[in-house]
C-alpha cells in the first residue's frame, strides 16, 4: 500500500455512506493502547495494521510498547500540542510564583506591624 503525504488510509464504509472515509494518523495513535491491550474488534485490527505498515515509526513505537509496556513509552505530540502544554505550564508557573510572593509579602507585612505592638507593650 502507497502511502500517502497525509498519511492517511482510504477505508471503504459501503454500509453507511457509500463513500470512503479516511483513517488520519491521530485517529491511530487515539486506538493504539485499546490496540496494544487486545481490547479492539477485528475491524479496529485490521484498520490498526494497515496504517502501521505505512506509518514505520509509528509501527516502531508500538513494537518498543509491546516490548516494554506501554506506559514507559511516549505518544509524539504535534508542535502546536507542545507548545500548548508549555503555555499551560508557563501560566501555572506565574500564578505559583505570584501565590507565594503574596504570601511573603503578607507575612513581612504582619510582622512589621506586630513588632512596634510587641515594643510598645513589652518595653
Amino acid at each position: 500500500m502507497e502511502p500517502n503525504k497525509n498519511r492517511m488510509i482510504p477505508l471503504r464504509d459501503e454500509i453507511k455512506t457509500g463513500g470512503k472515509m479516511e483513517i488520519t494518523r491521530e485517529l491511530v495513535v487515539d486506538l493504539l493502547p485499546l490496540y496494544i491491550a487486545g481490547e479492539v474488534s477485528d475491524e479496529t485490527k485490521i484498520i490498526v495494521e494497515r496504517f502501521l505498515e505505512i506509518d514505520p515509526s509509528l509501527a516502531s513505537m508500538v513494537e518498543q510498547a509491546t516490548s516494554i509496556g506501554f506506559d514507559e513509552v511516549p505518544i509524539p505530540l504535534s508542535q502546536e500540542e507542545i507548545m500548548e502544554t508549555y503555555k499551560k505550564a508557563n501560566k501555572m508557573m506565574v500564578i505559583r510564583t505570584l501565590g507565594l510572593a503574596i504570601v511573603i509579602a503578607g507575612t513581612l507585612l504582619a510582622v512589621l506591624l506586630i513588632l512596634p505592638l510587641i515594643y510598645i507593650f513589652v518595653f
